[in-house]
Formats: structure tokens, sequence, C-alpha cells
């Protein structure tokens, strides 16, 4: 069983008076979780980039595609969520668990708000929220390994959260590090941002000035290079709207600035 969830003093510390990048991303993506606050500032960063709802919302796509197809199709059972955000919809533990009721989910995030909301709202016993950074990958995978058996495949989910690491290095740092910890036949599973779109390139440099975490977005041909040493499934590291897209599904008629793919590790 995974452990109790419970609050820390940092968790019930969370300011609704300034705004939230979690809950701006929540407000894109149509979801509850956001206060007037954070409803200024993602309008008026849609001013500048009216793409970046339709981003929110063929990420949550690509998650649900991704996570289909590793339940579904691949068989795989346990999924580590790095820097998972606010729940939503089509939530990683919903998807994998319709498609296989043997699923668990380990949600990682060392947001407070992220953490207490998480925490009071997720109450499927598959599914777990880990206080938890990225770049301290020990414990990350200490906590992680309380829950999942690493020694059976994981995919590894990384679901535009990238962004956030200043320097290329760092992000593909990161991914290496952790794939090296898990063991082969698990997988990869990422998409981040590009700079496709001068507009959401705008963005980004502005929102960067009223939110404590700025994001970086990147060229997708220097994306591609955190899958070295991995299998790159098909249909490769794409624009997430050609990624396994479902025949007469709409296209969004704005541009949408990110890429994502799936890779195993041989």
């Amino acid at each position: 069983m995974p452990p109790r969830q419970q609050q820390t003093s940092r968790e019930r510390e969370i300011r609704t008076d300034i705004p939230h990048t979690a809950r701006i991303w929540n407000y894109w993506m149509g979801g509850r979780q956001n206060y007037e606050v954070d409803r200024r500032v993602g309008s008026a960063a849609t001013e500048l980039d009216p793409g970046i709802t339709a981003l929110a919302a063929e990420s949550r796509r690509f998650l649900r595609r991704v996570v289909d197809h590793l339940a579904g199709d691949l068989g795989i059972t346990q999924f580590l969520d790095i820097g998972a955000g606010l729940l939503a919809t089509d939530n990683t533990h919903e998807v994998a668990c319709r498609r296989n009721p043997a699923a668990r989910v380990v949600y990682v995030d060392n947001d407070p708000l992220v953490l207490t909301h998480g925490r009071t709202l997720l109450t499927d016993p598959r599914a777990v929220y880990l206080d938890a950074d990225l770049r301290e990958p020990d414990r990350l995978f200490a906590r992680a390994a309380d829950i999942l058996d690493l020694d059976r495949p994981v995919a590894v989910m990384f679901m535009g959260v990238l962004g956030h690491c200043e320097r290329i290095g760092e992000l593909r740092a990161v991914v290496a590090d952790s794939m090296a910890r898990v063991c082969r036949g698990s997988y990869l599973a990422y998409w981040d941002g590009t700079t496709d779109s001068t507009d959401f390139v705008r963005m980004c440099a502005t929102y960067e000035n009223v939110t404590a975490v700025p994001y970086f977005p990147r060229d997708h041909c220097e994306l591609r290079s955190i899958f070295t040493k991995l299998e790159l499934l098909e249909p490769g590291f794409v624009p997430l709207t050609r990624w396994r897209r479902p025949a007469g599904e709409p296209v969004p008629t704005v541009p949408v600035s990110g890429y994502g793919g799936l890779a195993r590790k041989p």
C-alpha cells in the first residue's frame, strides 16, 4: 500500500494572492484549480500567444495517448510521472487504470500547492503523490522504490516540465540519470515546448517576469538529443498534434509549439 498522504507545514503555507505556475496551466487547460490572479495572468499570456490554450489541450491529449499505448499495447503497469502538476482531466492514473486495472502510478512534485491539492483529491489507492525534486534523483528514486518495483519496467514521464531547466545540459542529465535508474524495457515519455512559434517564445519571456518558475522553450532538434541511447518509437519525436493522432480528430487551427515522443530503454 502507498504511504499515507499527509500535509507538511510547508504545504499548508499556500498563497492565493500571487499567480502560480501550476494554477495558470490548470486555467489554460480549462480546469477549476485556479484563482482570479492566475486567470488574469493566464489571459494576458493568451493575448501574447493565442496558441497556448491549444498547447495545453494538445499536451493532455498526448499524455492520454501515450499512457493508453503504454498500459494497453506495451503492457506497462508502473508509471513515474515526474513534475506532474495539478490533477485535471484524464490524469495518468485514470488513463492507465482504464486500460490495465493493475497499473500503479507515482506522481512526483515538490510544489506545496500541487502536493496539497493532489493529496486532497487523489482517492485511488493505485496512485500516490511524492514530495521530491527532479534535480535530486537519489531521494526521488529511493522514495519511488518504496512503491514501485524498479527491477520491472517503468514508464518515466516528463510532461512539459523539463523546460524549466535553464541549461540543456541539465535537462539531458536529468533524463539520462533517471533512465539509468530503471531497468531495461522501461520507457521514457516526454514532451516540451519548442521555439517553433515566435508568439510562444515571446510569451515565455514575458511570463518569466510574473511567475517564480521561468520556462525555456528550445529548438526541437536540440530536444531530440535526450533520446540518445534509447530506442525512439514511431512516429518519432514529432509535433504533439502528430503523435499517434486518431484519424479524423480535428487539428488545432493555431500553432501548437510542442513536440513529444516515446522511447524504450534497450
